[in-house]
């Protein structure tokens, strides 16, 4: 069991990894949009997923200014942003591996669910993180959050099936 430092470092650490997966997925949209990747229908979901992939990234900020402010838990906002960047870079990098030189819609909709999963399996460690502390505005918002990031991991694959159909 974690003792208290511990708890908050990885409160921390796990803060910003999904700041940056919600940045990296806003950004990725753009990305596979300009390259010509996503079709009518699923750019018009995926433009829906980017606009609240924006909208997490300002709960997120506010459960780390709300966790900044708490005089039991004091978060590093820079170590969260550190993370965060972090975070970011990799999951571009990913991107560009993953689809490769001269990527199809079926693959960047697979790297969609690829990104949805990771924010899914985050935000369930996240959540799980927030229960070490007496938040329950935090930990609400993660939990709210989490169901939507299932439900986009839900439409991305059903996305991915239908370009293959």
């Amino acid at each position: 069991m974690p003792n208290k430092k511990e708890n908050i470092e990885n409160l921390q650490q796990k803060l910003g990894e999904v700041l940056g997966l919600e940045r990296a997925a806003q950004k990725a949209v753009t990305e596979l949009i300009s390259m010509k990747l996503l079709k009518a229908d699923s750019k018009n979901e995926a433009k829906e997923i980017q606009g609240e992939a924006s909208t997490h990234e300002e709960k997120i900020q506010e459960v780390v200014s709300i966790f900044s402010e708490d005089k039991d838990v004091q978060l590093d906002i820079n170590k969260v942003e550190e993370s965060a960047k972090e975070t970011e870079e990799k999951v571009t990098q990913i991107m560009k591996t993953y689809l490769g030189e001269e990527p199809d819609t079926s693959e960047a909709l697979e790297f969609l669910c690829l990104a949805e999963g990771g924010e899914v399996s985050h935000y369930e460690v996240l959540s799980t993180i927030c229960e070490n502390f007496d938040n329950k505005k935090a930990k609400t918002t993660v939990k709210s959050i989490l169901k939507e990031e299932q439900e986009h991991l839900t439409r991305c694959i059903t996305m991915a099936k239908q370009a293959v159909s």
